[in-house]
């Protein structure tokens, strides 16, 4: 039996993983549980679960829990802070790491996952963003396992079957064809799309997620950010990377090969299917997702990314050419921003420009620690912030 943490257990992807992992209680055990501050949503799932720990992202929703806990005769140990998700992503009764935490927030804890030699279920993009090279360089030393779990990269991963022992070129894969959907606006008139509310980004036509990541679908920031994931996951450059948009969200990436082949996953768009291929992996279980019917599809249709649409996807491929610190001062644009639109202070449009104007503000430098590459997002979260108060005075 496998034990499993939870780095984000109340989110979509921590809710799935919850699903497929009580599919299977004779090969799952779930260890632990964290969250940022619902505490009643852990709770519930304290209920459910009895996880040895659940940890929260302070010490007031901490003792909220501890409180709640007692009351239930749970007996489950409650730790706050970042010192608390680095604890349970390294227990020695943990062998799984689900990463599932939203953002920057997500680094520390991911790395402390690596360093303990766990099999890592990558959902949190932005620790490979933020810091490619430490991460990678920390996975390999420690004989962690780092799997993907993005639909789209799982996808990729599922299609290069050699990968790990020969890697892509001896592997005769000359491609990746990376896609996405094109989020709700995609034939949205360019002239509208300055006015779109939170609700309406949003809204996505095919996938149930949160609301950061699904605005970054909106903007195809989330896109970008995959590319910068995808080129250290599989050692490769953006050259090798071809974005997709495909708007059924059946076909989750393909892998082109030097013999003319491209291999496609095809399948549901519901997060349970990557989820429980790494749990399992390199086995197959169930994972409750409803079988893929073809002739209910029916059609599937491919185009080429706008780049004037999505401005946020150039300027994503842009700052991992440059490389060094460039991909953490656009995430950290970028989730200043995006929060900033969804409290509904800017304007949809505003993202990008706040975050290219923050990545032209913010010298960014070839890091070397992860002090540096932290101390670069910090100066990025604070000149977007100071740039949105310019924006929202101009009006």
């Amino acid at each position: 039996m496998k034990g499993i943490c939870i780095l984000g257990a109340t989110g979509s992807i921590g809710v799935n993983t919850l699903d497929v992992a009580a599919r299977h209680p004779e090969k799952y055990k779930i260890v632990a549980l964290s969250a940022n501050s619902q505490v009643d949503r852990l709770l519930q799932q304290c209920e459910q679960y009895q996880p040895e720990y659940a940890v929260l992202a302070n010490e007031t929703a901490a003792d909220e829990l501890v409180s709640k806990l007692k009351s239930k005769n749970l007996a489950t140990t409650v730790l706050s802070g970042v010192e608390g998700l680095e604890k349970i992503a390294s227990l020695p009764q943990v062998d799984f790491v689900m990463a599932a935490i939203v953002g920057a927030a997500g680094l520390k804890p991911t790395l402390a996952a690596a360093r303990a030699g766990k099999r890592i279920l990558l959902a949190n993009k932005e620790a490979l963003v933020m810091s490619g090279q430490i991460f990678m360089d920390e996975v390999k030393k420690n004989n962690a396992e780092l799997l993907p779990i993005d639909s789209e990269h799982n996808a990729i991963f599922q299609c290069m079957p050699d990968y790990y022992e020969k890697g892509l070129e001896k592997s005769g894969i000359t491609k990746i064809l990376l896609t996405g959907s094109g989020g709700p606006f995609r034939t949205k008139d360019k002239s509208e799309l300055e006015n779109v509310t939170p609700d309406q980004a949003c809204a996505h036509p095919n996938w149930s997620m949160g609301r950061k990541i699904s605005v970054d679908s909106a903007t195809m920031m989330n896109k970008g950010l995959e590319i910068i994931e995808a080129c250290w996951l599989f050692n490769t450059n953006p050259e090798h990377i071809q974005v997709v948009v495909h708007p059924q969200s059946v076909v989750h990436s393909m892998v082109q090969y030097s013999d003319g082949s491209v291999l496609a996953q095809l399948g549901q768009p519901d997060m349970r299917t990557p989820i429980a291929h790494c749990l399992s992996w390199p086995e197959r279980i169930e994972s409750g997702v409803e079988k893929l019917d073809l002739f209910d599809v029916a059609k599937l249709e491919f185009e080429k990314p706008d780049y004037k649409r999505f401005p946020c996807l150039r300027l994503a491929e842009e700052a991992i050419k440059k490389g060094g610190t460039a991909p953490a001062i656009l995430n950290a644009a970028n989730e200043i921003a995006v929060a900033s639109f969804l409290d509904e202070k800017l304007k949809f449009t505003d993202i990008a420009f706040i975050v290219e104007q923050t990545l032209n503000n913010v010298a960014s430098r070839e890091a070397v620690s992860l002090n540096e590459i932290l101390e670069d997002d910090f100066a990025a979260r604070e000149e977007a912030t100071k740039l949105i108060k310019i924006r929202v005075k101009q009006g």
